[in-house]
C-alpha cells in the first residue's frame, strides 16, 4: 500500500506568528521570516531583499546554497544517508584524514553540533585524567563571559550565569577565572585541574580577541600541572579568522581542539581533535552519537574544508578583513558618540556601542535590519560582524552604506537629554 503524502502539511501557510503558536520559546527571533538565499543575499516571505552578515551565526562561511556544496550534498543524498556506529563510512573516513592532516591532532571525533563537541572534550579530559593521574584530578576550569554550549555540562563550564538559572544543581568541580587574566590562571590552574577550556577569541562574551601571552602562559600552566589544554573553536575555526584555525594564529598548540559551526557551512557537524595518546583514553562505549559522522554531514564537511583550507582563499579573507576594519575604523571616528573601536580577527570582529548608546546593540541591529542589512550582537554593548568568508568588497562598502544610514536613524529618533 503507497502511503499518499498530505500536501497540506508541507505546503500549508505559516507566519512568525506560527513560531509564538507552535515552538517551545527558547528564542525571541525577528519579525521577518527567511525563505530564499544565496550566496550573502537573502530574501524573506514578503519578497524582501537582505544582505547577510551573520552568515547563520558565522556558520554559512561559504554562502547559503554554496553550488559546490550542494552538489556534494545531492550525490551523497543520492548514495547512502545513515548507516548508524556499528559501521564506518567513506565520507566521515576521509574527513578524517583531512582534518589530521591539516592541524596538530592524530584523532577525529565527529558529533552534531559544538555543544556535543565540547562535551565530548570535557568528557575525554575527564577520562584521561582518571586513568593516568586518579579521581582527584577533575577541575575544569573555564573563563568568565565565556560561551560553550548549551547542555547542562557545557552551559556550567561557559562563565555566563543567565544561562545557568533555574537549571541547579549544576555539575561541581567548575572554576571560572577572568579572561586574559595571567595571574587569575596561575592562582586557579593546581594539580587538581584535569582542563583549562578557553576560547582563542571570545565569540558571545563581546568578540575579545585572546593576548598571545595570556594563551602561552596557559599552555605553560598546562604543561606543569598536567591538565588539558582545550580550544574551542566552534566559532573562530575554519578559516574565520584567516587561518584554518585560529590557534596557528597564536602559536599556541591545544591538546584537544573542538569545531562546528562553518565546518558544515549550515549541515549540523561538530568535531573534536586531539592526540593519539589523548584519544586512547576513550574505548568502544566510552562515547558515542547516533548521528555523528554520518556520510552526508561528512561529504559537506569534507567539501567545505577542501574549499577553505587553501592559502589564496585563506589570504583573501585577510584581505577582506582588513577592509572591514578599516570601514568600521572610520565609521567609529565619525560618530564617536555611538561606537567604540572595533575589534576582532579575521571575518570575526565586535564594534563596541557607547556613551548613551550603551546597551542598545540590539536596537542599531533591528534599524540596519528594517533597511536591509543582517547584524549580530555579541551581548548589550557589542555589534558582531561575521560575513561569509565569501564577502566582496562591493558587499562591504553596502553594508557600510546601510549601517551608516541606521546610525542615522537611530540618532534622529534618540530621546534628548
Amino acid at each position: 500500500m503507497n502511503a499518499k503524502l498530505d500536501t497540506g502539511v508541507t505546503t500549508r501557510p505559516v507566519t512568525r506568528e506560527t513560531f509564538d503558536e507552535v515552538l517551545v520559546p527558547t528564542y525571541a527571533p525577528a519579525a521577518m521570516v527567511p525563505v530564499r538565499a544565496s550566496g550573502l543575499d537573502l530574501w524573506d516571505q514578503n519578497g524582501k531583499h537582505y544582505l547577510d552578515f551573520t552568515s547563520g551565526i558565522a556558520v554559512t562561511s561559504l554562502g547559503h546554497c554554496n553550488p559546490v556544496i550542494v552538489d556534494a550534498l545531492t550525490r551523497q543524498a543520492n548514495t547512502v544517508w545513515h548507516l548508524g556506529n556499528g559501521y564506518t563510512n567513506e565520507p566521515v573516513l576521509r574527513l578524517g584524514l583531512a582534518l589530521t592532516e591539516a592541524t596538530f591532532a592524530d584523532r577525529a571525533f565527529f558529533c552534531n553540533s559544538g555543544a556535543e563537541a565540547n562535551e565530548g572534550a570535557l568528557k575525554l579530559a575527564r577520562k584521561y585524567a582518571h586513568a593516568k593521574f586518579g579521581p582527584h584530578k577533575s577541575r575544569i576550569v573555564s573563563c568568565l563571559s565565556s560561551f560553550h554550549g548549551r547542555t547542562l555540562f557545557t552551559v556550567s563550564v561557559g562563565g555566563q550565569s543567565k544561562y545557568t538559572e533555574g537549571f541547579e544543581p549544576l555539575p561541581p568541580d567548575i572554576h571560572h577565572i577572568p579572561y586574559n587574566d595571567i595571574e587569575a590562571a596561575r592562582a586557579a590552574i593546581g594539580d587538581d585541574v584535569c582542563a583549562v577550556i578557553v576560547e582563542p577569541i571570545q565569540g558571545e562574551g563581546g568578540v575579545i580577541p585572546g593576548d598571545p601571552g595570556y594563551l602561552q602562559a596557559l599552555r605553560e600552566f598546562c604543561d606543569n600541572t598536567g591538565a588539558l589544554l582545550i580550544f574551542d573553536e566552534v566559532q573562530s575555526g575554519v578559516g574565520r579568522t584567516g587561518s584554518l584555525y585560529h590557534y596557528m594564529d597564536k602559536g599556541v598548540t591545544p591538546d584537544i581542539l573542538t569545531s562546528a559551526k562553518a565546518l558544515g557551512n549550515g549541515y549540523p557537524i561538530g568535531a573534536m581533535i586531539t592526540t593519539d595518546e589523548i584519544a586512547h583514553a576513550f574505548a568502544p562505549g566510552s562515547h558515542g552519537t547516533t548521528y555523528g559522522g554520518n556520510p552526508l554531514a561528512a561529504t559537506v564537511a569534507l567539501n567545505v574544508l577542501a574549499m577553505i583550507n587553501q592559502p589564496a582563499f585563506l589570504a583573501r579573507v585577510k584581505e577582506a578583513s582588513a577592509k572591514l576594519f578599516a570601514k568600521l575604523t572610520k565609521l567609529s571616528a565619525d560618530y564617536p558618540q555611538v561606537f567604540g573601536q572595533a575589534r576582532g580577527a579575521g571575518l570575526l570582529v565586535g564594534l563596541p556601542v557607547t556613551g548613551e548608546f550603551k546597551g542598545r546593540a540590539k536596537d542599531i541591529t533591528k534599524a540596519a535590519e528594517a533597511l536591509g542589512l543582517m547584524l549580530l550582537i555579541a551581548g548589550p554593548d557589542v555589534m558582531r560582524f561575521a560575513p561569509a568568508l565569501v564577502v566582496s568588497d562591493a558587499q562591504i562598502d553596502e553594508a557600510d552604506r546601510i549601517l551608516r544610514a541606521a546610525v542615522e536613524s537611530e540618532l534622529n529618533t534618540a530621546p534628548s537629554k
